[in-house]
């Protein structure tokens, strides 16, 4: 046994790894296994296994997290597992472990999907350049969590995997409860934003899976034309909440209201078609009404920035860090933005 790159190699026991697939009935028990680490903007762990022409993703925390956040790698298992069957673009789960002596964090496995992501911030061919295949990503990308919105949480088995009742009445409270732990300076709009969102809770809320973080750096694409989306990754922050957030999440920097947000945007938006247009796809492929849309707008706005804003007190704190330098202007303009449609919103 061996990994491909000797310079990637980790603390991974690959002897027991090896026990471990075989148990599971997966492959990579006989020996014939490699290991590799695979890079990326991925805050966990990622290797790639390989055996004969199998290619398989082991997939866990990072190696210092705490129990409670190794503890939500099982959770997406449970979540990814629950897909099975759907129509949704996922990676099929295998098989988990609890296993600390393998790779130091629990740890599952799943299929490997052969294609790209824009998480490197830039599109692959051909749509670095044909703006009209490009137009098709986020079509695709809208469908993703349209086809999600759909599925039956409990017949999946997800019943308590999270709390969807009174999800809107403590979205508000909940984030500045957060933002206070380590606040250290005003960030204008955002006493606009939290009370517009306080008094225009959606009218029509039914519970379904919510991803959390639903982004172009969070799904993978088919390789070549037409667009075609071939899985939805990172799933660590998925819960039983309003499905509608992601599509609020996808649309935070999105035109044409968005397009004076360059802070916010890491890739070139030219050729996306506008969000009316994505609107109406969701609204027929999911079958919920995106009439209050604007409010998922605003409160995507307003908890990314929140969360944002911790990276950014830390590094304030500890003399700056480079690595999240640019989280500054990005929570001054999410803050400013969901203001702004706020006021806006207001007043139609």
């Amino acid at each position: 046994m061996s990994t491909d790159d000797a310079a990637s190699r980790t603390t991974v026991d690959t002897e027991r790894l090896a026990r471990w697939l075989d148990e599971h009935d997966l492959p990579g028990g006989d020996g014939d296994l490699s290991v590799s680490r695979i890079q990326g903007g991925s805050q966990n762990q990622l290797y790639e296994l390989r055996a004969g022409g199998t290619r398989l993703v082991l997939r866990a925390a990072p190696g210092h997290a705490s129990p409670e956040r190794a503890g939500r790698m099982l959770r997406e298992y449970r979540l990814v597992q629950a897909l099975a069957g759907s129509d949704v673009p996922h990676a099929r789960a295998h098989a988990a472990s609890t296993d600390t002596a393998i790779l130091g964090q629990p740890f599952y496995v799943m299929d490997h999907i052969d294609g790209w992501s824009p998480m490197q911030d830039s599109w692959a061919a051909p749509f670095d350049t044909d703006l009209a295949a490009r137009a098709g990503l986020a079509t695709q990308l809208v469908d993703g969590i349209a086809r999600l919105s759909r599925v039956d949480w409990r017949a999946a088995g997800l019943e308590g995997y999270g709390r969807p009742d009174g999800f809107h009445d403590r979205q508000v409270d909940r984030w500045l409860t957060y933002l206070d732990g380590y606040r250290f300076r005003d960030l204008p709009g955002l006493d606009v934003a939290a009370q517009w969102l306080r008094t225009h809770r959606p009218r029509d809320y039914r519970p379904g899976i919510l991803h959390g973080d639903y982004q172009f750096a969070n799904v993978m694409y088919a390789h070549g034309a037409p667009a075609r989306l071939a899985a939805i990754i990172d799933w660590e922050m998925a819960t039983i909440g309003d499905p509608l957030l992601d599509l609020g999440w996808a649309l935070i920097a999105w035109p044409p209201e968005g397009d004076d947000m360059v802070q916010s945007r890491y890739l070139d938006y030219a050729g996306l078609p506008p969000r009316d247009d994505l609107l109406e796809h969701y609204a027929t492929v999911s079958g919920r009404s995106v009439d209050d849309i604007d409010y998922y707008v605003i409160l995507a706005r307003f908890k990314l920035g929140i969360v944002l804003e911790q990276s950014v007190a830390r590094a304030a704190a500890s003399g700056g860090d480079p690595r999240v330098a640019t989280f500054d202007g990005i929570v001054v303009e999410l803050i400013r933005k969901a203001a702004e449609l706020a006021r806006s919103t207001s007043l139609r």
